[in-house]
């Protein structure tokens, strides 16, 4: 390999790196698997389920 071909080659690599570096923090962070299970499991417990056949019954109860 000729000299000015690898002197482009790790200015151009240099570049790219550094490139890539900026553009980093728009990508979202890798959740495991396991981690999105946990979270899945807590949301679903910590948020209440109401059930629509619950309140339909007791809205007719409510009006007879």
């Amino acid at each position: 390999m000729n000299r000015k071909k690898k002197i482009n080659q790790t200015l151009k690599a240099k570049s790219k790196k550094a490139n890539a570096k900026l553009h980093a923090a728009n990508k979202s962070p890798y959740i495991a698997k396991a981690d999105r299970d946990k979270l899945a499991q807590a949301q679903s417990t910590s948020v209440p389920t109401v059930d629509i056949a619950d309140n339909v019954l007791s809205d007719s109860d409510a009006t007879q």
